[in-house]
């Protein structure tokens, strides 16, 4: 009975507001002391004298991953579901910030869209610290605009799993959000409408130091200090980033332009070396056809002086050599003579009537019969 919903509470999301927090951190919180002893009977108008009490927000720590008291507060919250208006006055509240945060955190899981970004995004200008326990139950340093900043952007804060929002960029293109403002804008508006007047003014110099300095803290004063010194190195940084972009640009150009160069006296060093190839190829082409020409030319003159030669070599045989003392050289081309003459009468052929024939034709004197 204690754990159950207040029966006239709203769904929220589609579903029961308890179950926007994970089964399992919400049975170890139905199970925490604190949860029994401290949460059970509690209305919207007594939870705040426990937020009071707070001195530490957190998840779940230890061994055992217990909730933290700020959890259980949640959950109490998510259970009664108090009005807008109590919520409303939790973040407003400035005196105590641990009942900031709480309320923070209960609109951030119920809120829309719109009433979160409305009424969070001021909270970024609370600077106060806070105490976090973490997971293994030590204790770390934070800040209140620093958990706001965790509630806008991260997806998961103090082990619960924050409900899906629209960017703020999106909501502010439909209209439903104005455009953020800074709490310094009005300091600045007020800075530069006295600059204005005291220029329209034409005030002499001395009293217009006077009321400079009567009418401006130290404290802006140093502000505005630091804002011409920062305008100032931040020109004088893009000087020096405008002539480093220059100069590189310029080294860029001739480095351009000397591989250009490279690229051209390659080129025609490479149409020289080809021009020099095939013009050697074709010297030597010349060369071997010259040669060749040559060689037949003198093929044929020595063929040609060669046949004068033997013929003028055969006619000028010496007598001695003519008639020497070699006789069986001498005979042997008279034995083919003779061989050659037998065969050509025809008595020598194999039939006997043309061999006989051929005899008598030739004691006649005629040519022998040519079968």
């Amino acid at each position: 009975m204690a754990n159950r919903t207040d029966p006239s509470a709203k769904n929220i999301r589609g579903t029961n507001p308890q179950n926007l927090i994970e089964k399992i951190v919400r049975t170890k919180i139905y199970n925490n002391t604190y949860w029994k002893e401290q949460c059970f009977g509690l209305t919207a108008e007594t939870l705040v004298d426990k937020a009071m009490e707070l001195d530490h927000i957190g998840g779940t720590f230890g061994g055992n991953r217990k909730p933290t008291p700020f959890m259980c507060l949640v959950m109490k919250m998510l259970q009664i579901q108090p009005e807008k208006e109590i919520v409303i006055e939790f973040i407003k509240n400035d005196d105590y910030k641990y009942v900031r945060v709480l309320g923070a955190f209960y609109l951030r899981i119920t809120g829309s869209d719109t009433d979160v970004y409305q009424y969070l995004e001021p909270l970024y200008n609370d600077y106060r610290k806070l105490r976090s326990k973490l997971a293994d139950g030590r204790f770390s340093l934070t800040h209140v605009d620093e958990l706001i900043d965790d509630l806008l952007t991260k997806d998961y804060s103090c082990d619960i799993a924050m409900p899906r929002i629209k960017k703020r960029w999106t909501l502010k293109s439909l209209g439903l959000l104005e455009p953020r403002k800074s709490a310094l804008e009005e300091d600045f508006e007020e800075e530069e409408e006295k600059e204005e007047n005291d220029q329209l003014n034409g005030m002499d110099d001395e009293g217009h130091d006077k009321e400079y300095y009567r009418g401006r803290s130290p404290e802006r004063e140093r502000d505005r200090d630091r804002r011409r010194d920062r305008d100032r190195y931040r020109d004088r940084d893009y000087d020096r980033e405008y002539d480093r972009d220059r100069d590189y640009d310029r080294e860029r150009g001739r480095g351009r332009e000397r591989d250009r160069n490279r690229e051209r006296d390659r080129d025609r060093d490479r149409y020289r070396l080809r021009d020099e190839k095939d013009y050697g190829r074709d010297r030597d082409r010349g060369r071997r056809r010259s040669h060749s020409r040559s060689r037949s030319r003198s093929r044929e003159h020595k063929d040609r002086d060669g046949g004068d030669h033997r013929k003028r070599h055969a006619r000028s045989i010496s007598p001695r050599r003519r008639d020497g003392p070699d006789d069986g050289t001498r005979e042997e081309p008279r034995k083919k003579k003779e061989k050659k003459e037998k065969k050509a009468d025809g008595t020598d052929h194999p039939d006997p009537e043309i061999a006989e024939a051929n005899r008598l034709r030739a004691s006649l004197g005629l040519k022998p019969l040519n079968v």
